[in-house]
């Protein structure tokens, strides 16, 4: 759909420039005046509009091809092409939200965190102030990778407050909490998961790990014997039996 609404608007920005070319030519070409001089340069006014109005939509359509190409890369795994197709879309167009979204994404995926943190003050300023929860959870999400767990908290905890029931934000706190050694915080959160979504197998594997690593080996095996009672695939029942092996070490 955006593929299709961006095509739309370029076609009639494109015709609107012809239209305007031909629609001014013939009015200056009926235009008479006593001063030879009024005609040439009008004409170099309408064709330099024209040029700067066909360069502007050029970049555009380049912007936007660079874009795709980018996410085209980053399916394929090319991700140093899918880097180097968005900062070209970035360079062209650095005031489209859409643009810089691709640039994050294709330094996350090269593990260029921090760069991708740089980033955040771009995309919250094209944002309004206020980015979106996904483009919030990815900024957090590189805050963890970095180990800036007081600074994942900050932004988990807005997410949460903000919509409950969106479980990503719950799951990547509990994750810092449990890599700052806070068990009991990431316990609470963990439940507060599962209280929303059962069978949710990132909150079963956190509150399991949770529990482990503060040395309650037996409360993580409850943990896992508590999933029986819900539907799961059978990979993910492998892995569960997997954790069991080694929790009952």
């Amino acid at each position: 759909m955006e593929v299709i609404r961006f095509i739309f608007w370029e076609a009639v920005k494109i015709l609107g420039l012809a239209f305007l070319g031909l629609f001014s030519a013939q009015a200056i070409a009926n235009l008479r005046s006593r001063r030879v001089w009024i005609a040439p340069a009008l004409y170099v006014l309408v064709l330099g509009l024209v040029t700067a109005g066909a360069w502007a939509a050029g970049n555009d359509v380049a912007a936007e091809v660079y874009m795709w190409t980018c996410y085209s890369n980053l399916g394929r795994g090319e991700l140093v092409k899918a880097y180097g197709n968005a900062v070209r879309a970035v360079t062209l167009r650095p005031g489209d939200l859409h643009y810089w979204r691709a640039l994050v994404q294709s330094k996350m995926r090269l593990h260029q965190f921090q760069s991708a943190r740089d980033d955040e003050p771009a995309v919250r300023k094209l944002s309004g102030g206020s980015p979106d929860e996904v483009d919030e959870y990815q900024f957090a999400l590189c805050s963890f990778l970095l180990g800036q767990y007081d600074q994942v908290l900050q932004t988990t905890t807005r997410l949460i407050r903000q919509n409950p029931s969106y479980a990503a934000p719950y799951i990547l706190q509990g994750l810092a909490d449990t890599a700052a050694k806070n068990y009991s915080d990431a316990e609470k959160t963990y439940l507060s998961v599962l209280q929303l979504f059962p069978n949710h197998q990132a909150a079963v594997e956190g509150l399991a790990r949770a529990y482990y690593l503060a040395g309650q080996r037996q409360q993580a095996l409850a943990v896992i014997d508590e999933t029986a009672k819900f539907p799961f695939p059978a990979l993910v029942r492998q892995r569960f039996e997997a954790l069991r092996g080694l929790y009952d070490q």
